[in-house]
Parts: C-alpha cells; sequence; structure tokens
C-alpha cells in the first residue's frame, strides 16, 4: 500500500510539474498603458452581404449535410455551408465591395430554421482596409430584425465588442441566394 502511494505523489507531482509553467513564463499582467487605447468610440457601418448559392460561382459551398435517417425535420438542421460573401455598400450585384463575409454557418434547430453564424468581417477598402470584425451567434431567418454580437476583431478593430442587426433585403427561394442588409455597431479604440 505504502508503495502504490509513494508511486501515486510521483505521478501526481511529475504530471504538475511538466503542465505548470513556471511563475512569470506563461502569463504575466499587463498595464493599459503599452497599449494605447486611448476612449473607446462607437462606429457604425452599413453594408450588404450577398449570399451565393447557385452560378458557376459561388460564394457559399455545403460542406456537411444532415445524416439520411434525419427525415423528420425540415428545418435542414445539421447543415453546414462555408462562405466567402462579398460585402458591398449598396445592395445590387454590381456594387462596390467592401470587404469579405468569410466563415460557416450551420442550421442548428430541428424545430424552425435558424443558423449559428461564425464569421469575420474582412475589410478590403477604405480607413479600415485590413482590419476585421468577427460576429458569432444565433440568427433566426425569418424573424424581420436579427442581433449577433460582434465578440472582437483585429486591425483598427482591437478589442472591438458589439452588435450587428441582419435584415434580408431578398432571397430567391429557388436559388437559395440571398442579400442581406448588416448594420454593424461596435465600441472600438
Amino acid at each position: 500500500m505504502a508503495n502504490l502511494l509513494s508511486l501515486f505523489t510521483l505521478s501526481l507531482l511529475t504530471t504538475m510539474s511538466l503542465t505548470i509553467p513556471a511563475a512569470g513564463h506563461f502569463w504575466k499582467s499587463v498595464k493599459n498603458k503599452p497599449f494605447k487605447l486611448g476612449t473607446a468610440k462607437l462606429s457604425r457601418f452599413q453594408f450588404y452581404w450577398h449570399d451565393i448559392q447557385s452560378g458557376s460561382n459561388p460564394t457559399t459551398i455545403n460542406i456537411i449535410k444532415p445524416p439520411p435517417r434525419n427525415t423528420s425535420s425540415t428545418t435542414g438542421f445539421g447543415i453546414v455551408n462555408m462562405i466567402d460573401d462579398p460585402l458591398t455598400d449598396r445592395p445590387d450585384n454590381g456594387s462596390r465591395i467592401l470587404g469579405r463575409a468569410q466563415g460557416f454557418y450551420g442550421l442548428v434547430s430541428q424545430e424552425e430554421y435558424v443558423l449559428l453564424m461564425s464569421m469575420t468581417f474582412v475589410f478590403t477598402t477604405g480607413r479600415y482596409s485590413g482590419s476585421t470584425l468577427t460576429v458569432l451567434g444565433r440568427n433566426p431567418v425569418f424573424q424581420k430584425v436579427r442581433e449577433m454580437p460582434v465578440i472582437g476583431g483585429t486591425g483598427l478593430f482591437r478589442f472591438a465588442r458589439g452588435y450587428v442587426h441582419a435584415t434580408t433585403h431578398t432571397f430567391n427561394m429557388q436559388t437559395r441566394d440571398a442579400i442581406v442588409r448588416y448594420n454593424v455597431y461596435v465600441l472600438h479604440y
């Protein structure tokens, strides 16, 4: 019994010494001054998200289909699509591209059409070119206005937080192509 206890204690100490880093080497508290955060400002953006599933150059593709035995769900529960959707200043297909929405969405409800959206808005023009905002949230697509959180960003949007309002501009039931207006409200430094 004593040998078993000694072996257990030795194993525990070895595991702890390998998994717990020495103080100060793994983490360190920092002060706000190195970041020069300044005062937070609220910015508002509006753009159009073009989710195109039809044609020879779709901007969204299906990457996961639900299992064949999932015939009881009429909502497409389990479908996941990868996106690289253009963001434009107007809803017209030929309008100026401001950036891309890159990520994925999946149908997550067995009872209603609800997407889980995980996407990053990558801005490619203007003052915010090279900066990003990340959205992660629930999108009940048949509600008039859907709200999802902005959980972070990069570049000029470091430490960003906020929310988006998504409103469907057009949706084609045959092609499943959609144009959605996004109003983005974001606090950043």
